[in-house]
């Protein structure tokens, strides 16, 4: 997918200049860079994990080398420096290194963005990056990893805008530049531009066929549409060339399972966790992954499908990171899959853990794990108890606050068909109300939504009065 790598004059000729004198060095900062960015394996440089091992042989004092090591482990979210010894020293690693003469100013933010990330302040972790886009709006790894923070905040806006405050600095002969529209198209999505973010997608797979991230932001476009038959055969008729970005093929799976869940189309659904969706998260153990795999199986839960023994399966994935407390939005699917798994005394112990966390540390998480995530840990436990009642008290209050906890509004999706299934189960009236109205809500938003128009029928059937 790349021939040529950039070295020390080539960065510094584009005003980026990098403190070390290894051209080799320069050259793998550019390969992990292209492949992050990608989402792919480039196996000319032996895919990501080689190539930054390269990077760090090649010259072990080199700051940006550490910064790409320990911010990718840290946007992984599936360690912390509170869990993982390694990754502490690393980053207590990088920190010293900025002692050291040599680093530039644009270099010493971003060490300090890695550090603040990993402290678990992610939006001061943005600021920084933010900082740097100012002076040097060409900075892609500061474009990408403010981009991918901005979705773990839940920020649709900072994601639209970050991304249109620099677009203008970059020329299309840049490397690089083609991913700029998938991400700005995904930021125009969440935003609720779907006209704009089609565009901007279709310009971007126009220009790159094989940009998982554009793909990714037309099913988003596709999806929100209520566009279920033309998303199913725009994944089905585009899938080789996607397919091949494995750190976000399986999210573009679930894109199509999901489409096949609204149109009731269960079986084919399955079919994607089985040959997809379940298969990858347990072969990479990456957290996106397994998310996707969770939410998948909960939504044919909520639509009465019997999912036989995958959530045991999902579960043995799941249950390494049932104490990790780095996103709210992991904590709640990981406890998906102990529901599902009826392991009720480690989903019980994930909430009472996730509140010792919430006393134990300060940052991002930790507020929005007081804000909304231990109510809405609380309320999956009550619905799997049967007390739906409770479920909806739990849930309702900050359900417009749900957007803290990170994610795309197609995968928060769950939740509000979550607190509809829980109001209609519900025995009290005011509950079976609350969910007329919310499906009205629903149906005002995306009329072409067949699991809208089964749950009307299903909650006039149950509560016609």
């Amino acid at each position: 997918m790349h021939s040529q790598w950039r070295d020390c004059q080539e960065w510094s000729k584009i005003g980026l200049p990098l403190s070390t004198t290894s051209n080799e060095a320069c050259k793998m900062y550019d390969a992990v860079l292209t492949q992050y960015v990608g989402w792919y394996d480039d196996t000319s440089v032996g895919g990501v994990d080689a190539s930054l091992n390269s990077l760090l042989q090649a010259d072990p004092n080199f700051v940006m080398g550490k910064v790409l090591a320990n911010g990718l482990e840290l946007l992984g979210t599936g360690k912390s420096i509170y869990t993982d010894p390694a990754l502490k020293e690393g980053v207590d690693d990088l920190v010293r290194t900025l002692q050291k003469n040599g680093v530039n100013p644009r270099e010493r933010k971003h060490a300090e963005a890695v550090q603040l990330w990993a402290e678990g302040d992610m939006t001061g972790a943005c600021d920084k990056w933010e900082a740097i886009l100012l002076e040097h709006p060409t900075d892609m790894l500061a474009v990408k990893m403010a981009h991918d923070t901005y979705f773990y905040l839940g920020q649709g806006a900072c994601m639209r805008d970050s991304i249109a405050r620099v677009f203008p600095a970059w020329k299309p002969n840049m490397p690089l530049y083609a991913y700029l529209y998938g991400m700005h198209s995904f930021g125009l999505v969440e935003t609720n531009f779907y006209d704009q973010a089609e565009k901007t997608a279709r310009k971007g797979l126009e220009l790159n066929q094989k940009d998982a991230w554009s793909t990714h932001s037309m099913a988003h476009v596709l999806e929100m549409g209520g566009r279920q038959d033309e998303g199913i055969a725009f994944m089905s008729t585009t899938m080789m060339d996607w397919n091949t970005c494995g750190m976000l093929a399986c999210h573009n799976y679930w894109h199509w399972a999901v489409y096949h869940v609204e149109k009731g189309e269960y079986t084919a659904a399955l079919d994607i966790y089985d040959n997809e969706c379940g298969v990858r998260s347990k072969g990479s153990g990456a957290l996106l992954d397994i998310v996707d795999a969770c939410s998948i199986l909960y939504r044919l839960n909520m639509e009465g499908v019997d999912v036989g023994s995958r959530w045991e399966d999902l579960y043995e994935t799941c249950r390494p990171h049932a104490d990790d407390h780095i996103l709210v939005f992991n904590d709640l699917h990981v406890l998906m899959s102990c529901l599902g798994a009826k392991q009720d005394e480690t989903a019980k112990q994930l909430v009472d853990a996730l509140k010792s966390f919430i006393s134990d540390h300060r940052g991002t998480q930790s507020a929005v794990a007081e804000a909304v995530g231990v109510a809405m840990c609380e309320a999956f436990l009550a619905y799997d108890e049967g007390d739906y009642g409770r479920a909806v008290d739990l849930m309702a209050p900050v359900r417009y606050q749900v957007v803290t906890i990170g994610g795309s509004n197609a995968q928060r999706d769950l939740f509000k068909l979550f607190l509809i299934h829980a109001a209609i189960k519900s025995p009290e009236k005011r509950h079976h109300q609350l969910a007329r109205t919310l499906l009205l809500e629903r149906k005002a938003l995306k009329e072409t939504a067949p699991m809208t128009d089964r749950l009307i029928a299903k909650a006039m059937a149950m509560h016609g009065d």
